[in-house]
């Protein structure tokens, strides 16, 4: 039997980690190992329990989530834990900031349970949680012109189509239906994208194309 995701909730709002501890709690599959109300304690609480998931405010007392975001996955020794970051605000340049800082993905605070549960198991299992329109809009505040040669010339032809879907938020499985290969060939074009562009995950890889005008906010 595979063991539950264990998970740390990290927001200032008692109600808030309330409603995400019985929502994921009830899950069979998830655990709630512990909970924060400041990037200061949710560092901490992380570090010491070792979760999988960090569920992460970015506006909080002592330490923001961004800093928090930061110190977690600079951790020296041992498995750091996804981070996923709650949000009220698509928009939020804090969101933005959060996941150049390694954050693996976002979720609105008005998502329904049943699409905060599949977010979770989402980021869990390795992919990053994107909102494509929302990323494009907050990139588009942080595009530098003129760069998009410059990265294009380190990716082939393949590479670079799979980039520009992973922009548009379609996961490994998906890529692969797009361009009708397989499921280990679009992971393995993945992987390339990653090493090439010195991304840490998807997230970041996306950003860069979208900082370095490779794909453009429509």
């Amino acid at each position: 039997m595979t063991a539950p995701l264990r998970l740390v909730l990290a927001d200032d709002e008692h109600l808030v980690r309330t409603a995400l501890r019985a929502i994921l709690g009830a899950e069979g599959d998830m655990e709630v190992v512990g909970e924060a109300a400041t990037g200061s304690e949710a560092v901490s609480v992380a570090r010491e329990l070792r979760p999988d998931v960090v569920l992460m405010d970015v506006r909080m007392p002592e330490l923001d989530g961004i800093r928090a975001t930061e110190l977690l996955l600079a951790a020296p020794a041992g498995p750091v834990p996804r981070i996923l970051v709650v949000t009220t605000f698509e928009n939020d340049s804090y969101v933005y900031d959060a996941l150049r800082a390694g954050a693996h993905g976002f979720l609105l605070k008005r998502a329904t349970p049943e699409e905060l549960v599949a977010g979770v198991r989402l980021i869990a299992r390795g992919d990053s949680l994107l909102f494509p329109s929302a990323l494009r809009e907050l990139a588009a505040h942080h595009a530098r012109a003129g760069r998009a040669g410059a990265l294009r010339e380190r990716l082939t032809e393949r590479e670079a189509d799979v980039l520009r879907l992973m922009a548009e938020g379609l996961t490994n499985s998906e890529i692969a239906d797009r361009m009708h290969i397989g499921s280990a060939t679009a992971k393995t074009h993945v992987a390339a994208v990653l090493a090439k562009l010195e991304a840490r995950d998807r997230t970041q890889a996306v950003i860069a194309a979208y900082e370095h005008g490779f794909v453009t906010p429509r």
